[in-house]
């Protein structure tokens, strides 16, 4: 049955001998990724009819935010930029943590394999931790909405930049710093010497994007009451007042877009 759908592709070669090109599991694939969705479609209760039914909605709500409300911009700026000053006080704190750890975490620098494995263990568990999950629990353990959101993100940025620079290390010739090594210099000496300036254009473009993405991220930290531009999305939300949403959202864009050229042109720079 299955030879009879997908049949081998025959091949002759030019001495006349005969070949069968191997068959394709496209076929099989296609059909394993269909009925996973068929399954996942009923598992999550999703409905097409309603879908359908219900999609004006969604345009009803976008044609309201196309409306923004300019009078509530001086309601948003305190809010924007307190989630500024979390995100830029987190990014540039896990910025400047994630360099040692992630020298702890090269097997090139680090030759106490225990140090790194922990380190490294450290460093995969805090990124691999929901930024929300820990803004929520930081929020429990703070009580203060700033406070609890700029540890979320001095945490993410940590473990980010971390395992990025570790990387970067373990990349470097280190053939400088073997000699200077050898010349009597200590470790952090020679490593500052002969391996930081080789990944320093790295460093500093991975925090750049690190911040960028933090903005973005700071953003919905409301929701775990952590306070910044977050909480007034989440009231608007629940008050309906989607015409000021749409105001908070276009202040949000234009920022992040500000932010993301600044950035990227000072990572142009640095390459």
């Amino acid at each position: 049955m299955w030879d009879r759908l997908f049949p081998s592709k025959k091949i002759v070669l030019s001495n006349g001998s005969v070949v069968y090109q191997k068959r394709s599991k496209t076929p099989l694939v296609l059909i394993g990724l269909a009925i996973a969705m068929y399954y996942s479609a009923i598992v999550t209760n999703f409905d097409m009819v309603q879908l359908v039914q219900r999609i004006n909605e969604f345009f009803t709500i976008v044609f309201q935010m196309l409306q923004p409300n300019l009078g509530y911009i001086s309601g948003i700026w305190p809010e924007l930029m307190s989630t500024l000053k979390m995100s830029l006080f987190g990014s540039v704190l896990g910025a400047v943590v994630a360099l040692p750890l992630a020298i702890l975490a090269s097997v090139n620098i680090m030759k106490q394999r225990v140090i790194v494995s922990i380190v490294k263990t450290f460093l995969s568990i805090v990124r691999t931790m929901p930024t929300l999950v820990t803004a929520l629990i930081a929020t429990y353990i703070f009580q203060l909405p700033q406070t609890a959101g700029t540890v979320a993100i001095f945490l993410f940025t940590t473990s980010y930049v971390g395992k990025l620079m570790y990387e970067a290390i373990e990349n470097v010739d280190m053939g400088s710093f073997e000699a200077m090594e050898a010349m009597g210099m200590s470790k952090i000496s020679a490593f500052r010497t002969a391996v930081f300036p080789q990944i320093l254009p790295n460093y500093l473009s991975t925090s750049l994007y690190s911040f960028e993405g933090n903005v973005r991220y700071a953003a919905i930290l409301g929701y775990v009451g952590a306070g910044g531009i977050g909480r007034l999305i989440n009231e608007t939300i629940g008050w309906r007042d989607y015409s000021s949403l749409g105001m908070i959202i276009i202040m949000l864009v234009v920022t992040v877009y500000l932010i993301e050229s600044t950035s990227e042109y000072f990572r142009r720079k640095l390459v």
